[in-house]
């Protein structure tokens, strides 16, 4: 599971980092918000490279922008394989993608808390780091369900509904192929 996880991680991360990318630009032709230089920043602190002031090169920004939406689609494919699938996990995740934005941001001393943002910038932030979240969820989950339920469905599966004291499947019957 977790060589399937790995894989169809970072593919699903690679295209939410895409899609994330296009509705940016979109955005950005209509409220004229200009380009973001955070993710340049961030790895150049995280990695001892050379700061520099204003515009920051652009294979730096995206090598952040996209390393980190693969890296993360790891995780929400694990997500994925596990059983935690559809809209509910995706939103699960986009909390999770908004956090390890803050932490990296935050500790490298590039960003601040949200709470001291403007509203409009953390709405902005937030809308694109969901379709970020719905869209790696979209093609992890997808990408799972080729193997068929995961170990979380399985177990879902022995009594469907909610119902109490259902111990779990066998060993045998709780991972599939």
């Amino acid at each position: 599971m977790i060589k399937r996880a790995l894989w169809q991680g970072l593919v699903a991360g690679t295209a939410g980092g895409v899609v994330m990318t296009l509705s940016e630009k979109i955005e950005q032709a209509i409220t004229g918000r200009p380009d973001s230089h955070v993710p340049a920043r961030v790895l150049q602190r995280l990695t001892g490279l050379p700061e520099r002031p204003g515009t920051q090169p652009l294979p730096v920004n995206w090598a952040m922008h996209y390393g980190q939406a693969a890296l993360l689609g790891v995780l929400r494919s694990i997500m994925a394989q596990t059983g935690l699938r559809g809209p509910v996990a995706s939103a699960k995740f986009t909390v999770v993608r908004l956090t390890n934005d803050q932490i990296l941001e935050n500790a490298t001393g590039i960003g601040a808390p949200p709470p001291t943002w403007p509203r409009k910038e953390l709405v902005v932030d937030i809308v694109h780091k969901a379709v970020y979240a719905f869209t790696t969820g979209a093609v992890a989950d997808a990408l799972a369900a080729r193997s068929g339920p995961g170990p979380g469905q399985r177990h879902a599966a022995v009594h469907p509904g909610r119902r109490t004291n259902v111990g779990p499947p066998p060993r045998k019957d709780a991972y599939g192929r």
